[in-house]
């Protein structure tokens, strides 16, 4: 199996933007003001997050992509429009007032995070209206739409989202965050982790549990189809016929920073495709297994994911 050429896909990307700025240096001593490690700066490095990493991540694949999402009119907002458009992203974001722009900074050393430093004010407030018209204004240039929710404000009217696409036939695929699903109900498909579905359907004592807590929440919602990333345990894909689980193909695990992102975009670019959703979501199990390798936000190349994919030697196990 090898990636299909990808050059016609267009994806549409609305979600919580942000920059990811990542300081490095050594570690060689505890600060005599307190109990803390000195890390003596010696590089950094900034990159597009969030919603715009999905982007980054599509085009990496040779798809073409836009995102759509929220940003101050600052700096960080500034060097995030250019961290898309160096990559082949177009960005057509819209400048809230007086908000400033998501931004994370990551403090490394010797390939460890050591503390993560947040800046953000969030876009709880913000009025809608004119963010809903940018997406219903692009959504007909494209052929999938993704939401990528990290739980900041922009997508706090997804099911208005989905119901634009819906209405032209364009399947929405949907990384969700917090314990109300119901904005994401007659999506294409979701892809939660194991934590975020404990928040919605409680906790399992086993895999049966699991499964029908899955199922009944892909019914509640109205799915076509629900995956379940779960770490070392693989993904789980659950459609209206069987339940698929999927083994992870991570070999070392380097840093799980933005795989959610690479699983989505793979996962949409090879659905927008015309690939089987079984063969989609393999696809995307091998992206997942190779950007956790890889320190920090990254992307997945089509060279290394068909090295993946031809060194996989395990295929689905569907569950009776």
């Amino acid at each position: 199996m090898q990636c299909p050429n990808f050059s016609q896909v267009r994806v549409l990307v609305v979600g919580d933007v942000m920059l990811d700025e990542y300081w490095h240096g050594l570690t060689s001593r505890i600060s005599p003001e307190a109990p803390v490690p000195v890390v003596r700066v010696d590089g950094n490095e900034v990159r597009a997050g969030g919603a715009a990493n999905v982007a980054l991540n599509i085009v990496a694949l040779g798809a073409k992509a836009c995102v759509i999402g929220l940003v101050g009119n600052d700096a960080a907002g500034k060097q995030l429009q250019l961290e898309m458009e160096k990559s082949g992203v177009e960005a057509d974001c819209l400048i809230v007032p007086g908000a400033s722009t998501i931004k994370k900074l990551r403090v490394m050393s010797r390939h460890q995070q050591m503390i993560r430093l947040d800046f953000e004010d969030g876009f709880i407030g913000f009025d809608t209206t004119d963010f809903q018209r940018l997406v219903e204004n692009k959504l007909p240039e494209y052929d999938l739409l993704i939401l990528s929710d990290y739980d900041k404000g922009c997508l706090k009217r997804a099911d208005l989202l989905i119901e634009m696409a819906r209405k032209l036939g364009i399947p929405v695929l949907a990384d969700p965050k917090g314990r109300d699903f119901t904005k994401y109900a007659d999506a294409s498909l979701i892809t939660p982790n194991e934590a975020e579905l404990r928040l919605v359907t409680g906790d399992w004592s086993d895999e049966a549990s699991f499964s029908l807590k899955s199922s009944d929440l892909k019914s509640m919602l109205k799915l076509d189809a629900l995956l379940v990333t779960r770490s070392e345990c693989g993904m789980s894909l659950f459609t209206d016929d069987s339940q698929i689980d999927i083994p992870t193909l991570a070999k070392d695990v380097a840093d799980v920073t933005g795989a959610g992102d690479t699983v989505i975009a793979s996962l949409g670019v090879a659905i927008a495709s015309g690939m089987a959703l079984p063969d989609a979501v393999r696809l995307s199990n091998a992206a997942a297994g190779v950007v956790v390798g890889k320190l920090g936000t990254d992307t997945v190349s089509v060279s290394e994911l068909n090295e993946a994919m031809r060194n996989m030697s395990t295929c689905f196990a569907p569950v009776l």
